[in-house]
């Protein structure tokens, strides 16, 4: 190899090497601004506490469709069934998961009332029903499925129960 070669080569790995590294800067700097923490993931102790602070007003879409016939699931609570401490002006809150996505209810004086819902990607919410109420109910509806969540008051605690 002559000398010229030598330096071309080297040129080229001097030049990819520079490029990697800034590529690498900027992917890393657009993940942070886009998540708002550093890697977007959070401790268990920062989930912990977003699930026990006072949530706010119950937000939720509602959509016009018609659900496709035979296609209704019910949620019962099993191990996708979380627990939050119930803040100072509130009843008992709980966390439910389904397929079709996740609601929170709370239980209090005027009934049971679903303080927020989410579906999960691929589905929409359908219908609320988020009460107070003797129970209450929220439809997460996708192009497959459709997941129905209905929650009562069982000795002051939120409960998933079976569609009536």
């Amino acid at each position: 190899m002559d000398r010229r070669s030598i330096l071309v080569a080297t040129g080229w790995v001097a030049t990819a090497a520079v490029a990697t590294l800034i590529g690498l800067g900027a992917i890393r700097l657009v993940g942070e601004s886009i998540t708002g923490t550093p890697g977007g993931v959070r401790s268990e102790a920062e989930i912990e506490r977003a699930l026990a602070s006072p949530e706010p007003a119950p937000t939720g879409t509602t959509g016009t469709a018609s659900p496709a016939p035979g296609t209704t699931g019910t949620a019962s609570p099993g191990p996708g069934t979380t627990g939050a401490a119930p803040s100072a002006s509130s009843g008992v809150r709980r966390g439910f998961a389904t397929g079709g996505g996740t609601a929170v209810a709370e239980c209090s004086a005027g009934g049971v009332r679903l303080v927020s819902w989410a579906p999960a990607q691929g589905y929409r919410v359908r219908d609320v029903d988020r009460g107070p109420d003797d129970d209450v109910e929220v439809t997460f509806e996708g192009s497959a499925r459709e997941y129905e969540l209905k929650v009562r008051c069982i000795g002051s605690e939120p409960v998933a129960v079976a569609d009536d």
